[in-house]
């Protein structure tokens, strides 16, 4: 390996920073690559200058080897778009968001990294969030929860049709009376996985009918009617695919709907399902919801979420 030193720390740079991310459901129905909601679930990114020159990344959890090299390609990619030297830093990543659910796990690390260096740098260098935005999707593809982890709220996120280079968000804050009501198999799902079983193409009508979908789901949300959502979501485009290698996961959201939920959808590319209620019978959805999963001898978690309207917070 070759050593460079340091580079110079910037006036009023920092040492050390933690951030706090929110998981994220994305999708919501047939809203596929666009739409993502930051939840009321988060993991702690803390991040720590080290004199170590070249760049060099030590830490802890993600500690595998793909966690690892998440936080590598995310510090490249930061540094490059900074147009600054690397330096080095360990990181600790802890919290609640459970890996490879559907309830953007990576984000929380892409986003942490991200957000944390840019507070390193120090406010007069940093790039702001939604750079960061863009510089996440590039990092995954898409920026539904990307811009939902680091903006909050819930976020209609755009890419150009060409290049796929991220081109803004509209947000929406949404009411914490609004429940959503997430119930996780023990079942992991890596989304990389989850995409190879799309198909190449759609029928035209199944197209036209996810956009309707979307579209009145998108409107419900941003006017506050949420009674409105009461069956709201009817998608073609990735859960007719992806929902049948989840077992039980049909059955568990059309449980919920059944206890009292206006509708519900897979999160993200799963395991976890998740439905859209009122406060007072969100406890009802979720037992129902986990019933549906025990009748399949499946064990799973369920967790009552409001929307998360902050998105990432530096504590310091």
């Amino acid at each position: 390996m070759i050593s460079t030193p340091p580079a110079p720390v910037p006036a009023g740079a920092r040492d050390t920073v933690t951030v706090r991310v929110p998981g994220s459901t994305s999708n919501c129905g047939s809203g596929f690559d666009s739409l993502g909601l930051a939840l009321s679930v988060h993991n702690r990114v803390a991040i720590r200058r080290t004199p170590a020159g070249g760049g060099t990344i030590t830490g802890e959890r993600p500690s595998d080897e793909r966690g690892l090299d998440m936080v590598k390609t995310t510090a490249a990619a930061y540094f490059e778009a900074a147009g600054a030297p690397s330096f080095g830093f360990s990181y600790r990543i802890e919290g609640d968001v459970p890996p490879a659910r559907g309830l953007g796990s990576s984000i929380t690390v892409i986003g942490g990294i991200l957000a944390g260096l840019d507070a390193l740098r120090g406010a007069g260098a940093a790039l702001g969030r939604e750079r960061l935005v863009a510089i996440a999707t590039a990092i995954e593809g898409h920026p539904d929860n990307a811009a939902a982890g680091l903006l909050g709220g819930f976020c209609v996120a755009r890419c150009a049709p060409g290049d796929n280079a991220y081109l803004g968000t509209i947000r929406i804050e949404l009411s914490d009376t609004l429940r959503f009501v997430v119930v996780s198999p023990s079942v992991e799902m890596l989304t990389k996985e989850s995409r190879g079983v799309l198909p190449a193409t759609l029928p035209y009508f199944d197209a036209v009918k996810s956009i309707n979908a979307s579209n009145y789901l998108v409107a419900a949300l941003a006017t506050g009617d949420y009674a409105a959502l009461r069956d709201a979501v009817g998608d073609y485009m990735h859960e007719p695919y992806r929902l049948p290698r989840i077992r039980g996961g049909r059955p568990a959201i059309a449980a919920g709907v059944a206890a009292g939920a206006y509708t519900g959808w897979l999160s993200g590319s799963g395991s976890s399902v998740l439905c859209v209620c009122k406060a007072g019978v969100a406890a009802a959805v979720g037992a129902a919801m986990q019933a549906a999963f025990a009748a399949e001898g499946i064990p799973s978690e369920a967790r009552d979420l409001c929307a998360d309207n902050t998105g990432a917070v530096v504590d310091g």
